[in-house]
């Protein structure tokens, strides 16, 4: 059975030092705190590539989430992929398969995020169940 958590969340994203040998790719870190349903702090990776066409771009991220999703206690990876084409965003946000621990083993799902007035919200479809899912 699919359950969703919604809420909002606040993020600091940090960049780190740039590789002169790839001058169109950056690296940021990632801090997080989530509120509602998921109530959590997460720590990530993100890389960035930019393009010459105004409104183009593309990331990757890995981030890891450490508190209670209704009131289960755990930790779960998320990995993130987006893209912007001439300012249509495309992302996906999932669960990386079998990352689960403690009362969160067994966590499938994706969310999905959007700001609206400045503030940050996401929802996250998830279900959870034991091994092998």
């Amino acid at each position: 059975m699919t359950t969703s958590a919604f809420g909002t969340f606040q993020v600091k994203l940090i960049p780190q030092p740039a590789d002169a040998e790839a001058p169109g790719v950056g690296r940021m870190s990632i801090d997080k705190q989530f509120h509602g349903g998921l109530e959590a702090t997460s720590k990530g990776q993100m890389l960035t590539a930019v393009t010459s066409v105004q409104g183009s771009a593309g990331y990757v991220a890995i981030e890891q989430v450490t508190g209670t999703l209704h009131g289960r206690s755990g930790a779960f990876a998320l990995q993130h992929s987006g893209t912007m084409t001439r300012g249509a965003p495309q992302l996906t946000i999932t669960v990386v398969p079998d990352s689960g621990t403690g009362e969160l083993a067994g966590l499938a799902g994706a969310m999905s995020i959007a700001v609206t007035n400045g503030e940050h919200w996401y929802d996250f479809e998830y279900t959870l169940g034991g091994a092998g899912l």
